[in-house]
C-alpha cells in the first residue's frame, strides 16, 4: 500500500546507490526509476523506464512521468552528465518540482588538512570532484526550496562495489590497497536511504553531508571489516599518496539530522557480515 502519492523518479535506479534508494521509497511513495541496458533485468518492470545519459533527453523521461521529486543518483560520460543536469535544472526551475544531486565529499577533495563542512567552499583537485562541483552549482542557481546536494562519503555495504571487489581479492588471493595517512568518514546503502527518505517525507532542501559523524583512518576501518571475513589472511597493500595526513571527509555542521539517523563508523563496521 503506498502511504504517500508523492511521486519520485530516481534517475540512474539500477546502479548501487539508485537501486538501494528505489528499495527504499518505493513502499512509500509513487516511485520509478531509470535503467541504462535494455537486457536488464528492470526492463519487465512498469515502475522503471530506459534511459541512455548518451544517447536520450532526459526531459522526455521528465515529461512522461512528472514528478515531483528528481533524485539523481546518475552515472557515465561526464560530458553527457553536464547536459543531462543542465536539462533537470532548468525543468526543476519551471516546474512544481524539486532535485536532489548525490554529490560527493570528492568536491573538497583540495582540502587535505581538516574535514569539510556543509558551507565550506568546495575545491578539487580530481575530474570527478569537478564534475560534481560544476552540477553543484548548476543546482545553487535554482531557489533553495528546489534543491538538495547530498555529499556522500565512501559508502560501503554487503553488495556494494567496494566490499565486492574485496571479497573478489580475498578470494582470488589478490591484495586489498588501503591507505594509511587517509582519514575520512562513511557510510553505508541503509544508513544512506534511511536518511534520504526523512529529507524527502520532510521536504527538506538544502546542503548535506551524510556520512557517520566521526572520522576513522581508511587502513584502520578496512582491517576490522576484513577480520569478520573469516580465517582469512588478506593481503594488505599500503598505498601512500602523501607522507602526512589527508582529510577527505563531510560532516555536518549546520544541517544536522535526527540524532536516530545519525551513526559512527563503528555502526557500518558492525552492519557487515562478510560470508
Amino acid at each position: 500500500m503506498k502511504i504517500e502519492t508523492k511521486k519520485i523518479l530516481i534517475i540512474g535506479a539500477s546502479g548501487f546507490i539508485g537501486n538501494a534508494i528505489y528499495k527504499e521509497l518505493c513502499n512509500y511513495f509513487d516511485t520509478y526509476g531509470t535503467y541504462c541496458h535494455a537486457a536488464n533485468s528492470y526492463s519487465s518492470n512498469k515502475q522503471f523506464v530506459q534511459y541512455n545519459v548518451e544517447e536520450d533527453d532526459i526531459v522526455e523521461v521528465l515529461e512522461e512521468i512528472k514528478p515531483q521529486v528528481i533524485i539523481s543518483a546518475l552515472r557515465g560520460n561526464f560530458a553527457a552528465l553536464i547536459i543531462a543536469h543542465d536539462h533537470m535544472v532548468k525543468y526543476v526551475a519551471e516546474e512544481k518540482c524539486k532535485l536532489y544531486f548525490i554529490s560527493s565529499a570528492n568536491v573538497f577533495d583540495a582540502y587535505t588538512k581538516y574535514p569539510s563542512y556543509e558551507m565550506d567552499k568546495t575545491l578539487s583537485e580530481s575530474v570527478y570532484g569537478r564534475l560534481k562541483i560544476k552540477i553543484e552549482n548548476m543546482l545553487l542557481r535554482l531557489p533553495k526550496e528546489k534543491m538538495a546536494i547530498l555529499r556522500v562519503p565512501m559508502v560501503f555495504g554487503n553488495a556494494s562495489p567496494r566490499i565486492k571487489a574485496m571479497k573478489k581479492s580475498i578470494i582470488e588471493n589478490e591484495s586489498v590497497e588501503v591507505f594509511p595517512n587517509l582519514i575520512l568518514n562513511v557510510t553505508n546503502d541503509d544508513k544512506l536511504t534511511q536518511q534520504i527518505h526523512y529529507l524527502i517525507n520532510r521536504n527538506k532542501t538544502g546542503i548535506y553531508h551524510l556520512g557517520s559523524n566521526d572520522l576513522t583512518h581508511h587502513e584502520d576501518f578496512i582491517k576490522e571489516i576484513l577480520e569478520r571475513v573469516g580465517n582469512f589472511n588478506p593481503i594488505i597493500k599500503r598505498v601512500y599518496t602523501t607522507n602526512e595526513d589527508r582529510y577527505l571527509a563531510v560532516l555536518p555542521k549546520t544541517n544536522k539530522l535526527p540524532k536516530n539517523l545519525q551513526f559512527t563508523f563503528q555502526d557500518i563496521i558492525d552492519h557487515h557480515v562478510l560470508n
